[in-house]
Formats: structure tokens, sequence, C-alpha cells
């Protein structure tokens, strides 16, 4: 079964039945001493960008916000024995033209990692793809707040809706996090992590 530590801000360790270690938008937080496998970022803001703290393995594939928005398109990839897909991101502070969410399918598990957004049209779709995780900004300043997170995690269904980059400060707001009001809400505090 795969696992998933939130290290913390929006940063995700990901480990598969196999050992495939994947990070998602490192930055935050302890658990980068696994050598990556793939490693995905949402965009190129520092605090989803510090490449400097992942060791790369030897095939280690690094998906970009620009790789997988290449030429106006979503773009799917298939490393280390996940498939990616690409899809969309953004809002007043970050420019849809530069951000991307990743929904990733990877041991019989889907998860959906919304990166810097807020509401976006395409999270209609989702409800039938029936995802396992959604991984939703709420800290009301660069993203939307817990009401609107809320609303994105009803449109999209998932299982399970953790709650990410709860405050600018890159600290866990528990507070925020249990503000989202949502069926599956699932509250992670950095640091820690869970089967999926």
């Amino acid at each position: 079964m795969a696992t998933l530590l939130f290290q913390g801000h929006a940063s995700c360790r990901l480990i598969t039945r196999t050992g495939k270690v994947i990070y998602i938008d490192p930055f935050a937080g302890e658990g980068y001493d696994l050598p990556a496998d793939l490693v995905l970022i949402t965009h190129e803001h520092h605090d989803h960008n510090d490449l400097s703290k992942v060791t790369q393995g030897p095939d280690c594939v690094v998906i970009r916000s620009a790789d997988a928005l290449a030429g106006g398109q979503y773009h799917s990839f298939d490393a280390a024995g996940i498939h990616i897909q690409a899809v969309p991101a953004g809002n007043r502070n970050h420019s849809p033209k530069e951000c991307v969410g990743y929904i990733l399918t990877l041991d019989g598990v889907t998860l959906y990692h919304a990166g810097d957004t807020s509401t976006m049209p395409h999270m209609s779709v989702l409800s039938p793809r029936k995802l396992d995780w959604v991984l939703l900004p709420v800290d009301g300043v660069y993203n939307m707040d817990p009401a609107e997170a809320s609303t994105c995690a009803r449109r999209i269904g998932g299982k399970h809706t953790i709650p990410i980059h709860t405050d600018p400060s890159y600290a866990y707001d528990r507070t925020q996090a249990d503000r989202l009001n949502c069926p599956g809400k699932f509250l992670l505090e950095h640091g820690r992590s869970i089967e999926l």
C-alpha cells in the first residue's frame, strides 16, 4: 500500500508499494532523505520548488509546470510506474498559464494535488472519477479560503479531502484546516504520514 507523508505547507512525499519515491512541491519540513524517482512541481514559486532539498535518483524524472502545460495543453506522463495527469490550477495570485495541479494514479489509488489554486471549471467534471484523495489549499490569502475549498471539495467528490497550504507563514493552522467542511475531511498535520 502506498504511503503519503505530508511534509508541510504543500510538500508531500509518496512511496509506492514497490518503493518508488515521489516528491510533490518540495520545500517544507523533513523527510527528504530518500532519493527521488519522480518530482512534481505545480508552479515555480519558491515555496513549491526547492529542488535543493531532494536527492535525485539515477533515473529521476522531474516534471515542472512548464512541462505539464507545454504548448498550452495539459499533458499526461507515465514515470516510476505512476500515471500523472496535469490539470488546471490558478487564481488572482497564480497565473493559470504557469500553474497546474496533478492527478496521480498509483497502486490502484487516485490522488489529486491541486497546487496553488482557487475554484477552477475543471473541478466540476472530476466527480465521476471517484478520486480517493484530494489535497486542497485553504489559506484564504494566496488561495481560496476554507468556505470556497469546501464548495470545491463537494464538487470534486473525493473520498477523502486533506486541507493543505493552511497558512501563508508555512506553519500548520489547525483551526483554518478544520474550517474545511465536506464529507471525508481528513486533517493531516505537518510531518504525519498515512497509508493511502
